[in-house]
């Protein structure tokens, strides 16, 4: 079951006069397989703890799929890198779709006969991480080999509209489906994983690693994409705020600002519309990203996009209207995935050809290390503080974020890269 793992960002020079991205055979057949699986796998995402709550009656045991997906991928995302690393990344990326179809089709029979044991469901949310893990930066590695490093931001945005889009109408059609019948979801995932492995097989292209990592397990092999990152001041300032301090107050902002939109959880209008508008900005932001290739420097774009989220928390500390909430979110995340792109395609092209896969995974895995204790952070806050004074805690906290990115000297001085 293919997993949505941080989208492949990175390009690599093929030729002195490259073709557009529309003329690009292999990126267009990349781009098309990429989608069908990560829309099945978002169709899946709502479903999965659909079925757990149709068959045992557990909100405890439904939630009990996240904490699966989140720790599995976190347990193997380093490991996963070191794989893409050492394989060739079209054949990896076919082994993936294939062991998800298999986990999939598991699911499906166990579906139409009636009965979907819960280690069933579990082992299946865990397989979907852990095969993610290893196709997300095999994906990276294929697309640097596809693309070359001047569309390398085009490229990137159009990655991240189309894990965006999936993320968009995913969730809505899945549940749909689920509504019409439990294994209809899964069904899909499966066509879309199918399809996917056709594409992937159609493409020309071929990435080798060019030169054998060594065991999976090995503790140097495990760091290496994180000790190239802490090398560059640069790239070691930006992640550690941008990717992990941003991401932990974003998400509790996030967390926050669905609880008090939804009236505690009494109205699923205000929290629809916050979720809508919060997707709808993300997709808007990838669109928007290649139009300012080499207008704006990423760690400008960085600054701005946690300004506004500080900007955001210090309004909602005065107003709660659901609207304006869900375009103030809109904008923030706009303007943090347009900041994204640009972060993550000049890391992924400044890492070394021998360590891409271990390079995207360390930062993949630093992004997410954070993320599942951002909603437990604003709903202490809120339980404790009331929603004016969580509100402020967070402008505050983000806003040292944001003044941070802005006057810090590796960030002004900009991209110095030290020799790996």
């Amino acid at each position: 079951m293919e997993a949505t793992s941080p989208e492949p960002t990175l390009p690599e020079p093929t030729s002195p006069e490259p073709t557009s991205l529309a003329g690009n055979r292999d990126f267009r057949l990349l781009w098309i397989g990429g989608l069908l699986a990560s829309l099945g796998a978002q169709l899946a995402s709502i479903a999965l703890p659909l079925l757990v709550l149709r068959e045992t009656g557990s909100a405890a045991r439904a939630g009990a799929i996240g904490t699966v997906s989140i720790g599995a991928l976190l347990l193997s995302m380093l490991p996963g890198g070191v794989l893409a690393d050492r394989i060739e990344r079209r054949r990896l990326m076919r082994l993936c779709d294939v062991g998800s179809l298999l986990a999939v089709t598991a699911l499906v029979l166990a579906v139409l006969r009636g009965h979907a044991p819960l280690p069933l469901v579990l082992l299946v949310a865990a397989a979907g991480a852990l095969i993610a893990s290893t196709y997300g930066p095999a994906a990276g590695g294929l697309l640097r080999a596809v693309v070359p490093p001047e569309q390398a931001r085009a490229a990137s945005a159009r990655m991240q509209a189309r894990g965006a889009a999936a993320r968009l109408v995913g969730p809505l059609g899945g549940g749909a489906l689920f509504a019409w019948h439990p294994v209809l979801p899964f069904v899909a995932e499966g066509v879309g994983l199918l399809l996917s492995t056709v594409c992937v097989a159609l493409m020309r292209t071929r990435s080798h690693p060019e030169k054998k990592a060594g065991s999976v397990f090995d503790r140097g092999e495990l760091t290496a994409g994180i000790a190239f990152i802490w090398r560059q001041p640069y790239l070691r300032t930006l992640l550690l705020i941008f990717g992990l301090g941003m991401n932990f107050a974003f998400s509790a902002l996030m967390f926050t600002t669905l609880a008090v939109a939804s009236d505690g959880g009494r109205s699923g209008l205000g929290g629809g519309t916050v979720v809508s508008f919060t997707a709808a900005g993300a997709f808007a932001g990838a669109l928007l990203a290649p139009r300012l290739d080499g207008r704006a420097r990423d760690g400008g774009l960085v600054a701005v996009s946690c300004w506004a989220a500080a900007l955001t928390a210090g309004v909602l500390v005065v107003t709660r209207a659901p609207a304006l909430i869900g375009l103030l979110c809109a904008a923030c995340m706009c303007l943090s995935t347009i900041a994204s792109i640009g972060f993550v395609s000049g890391m992924l092209l400044a890492a070394p050809k021998d360590r891409i896969g271990r390079v995207q995974s360390a930062a993949g895995f630093l992004s997410t290390l954070v993320q599942p204790f951002g909603p437990l952070a604003g709903g202490a806050l809120l339980g404790a503080l009331g929603g004016t004074r969580t509100f402020a805690v967070l402008a505050l906290a983000i806003a040292l974020c944001a003044a941070v990115v802005t006057w810090a000297p590796p960030v002004r001085r900009g991209p110095q890269l030290q020799t790996a």
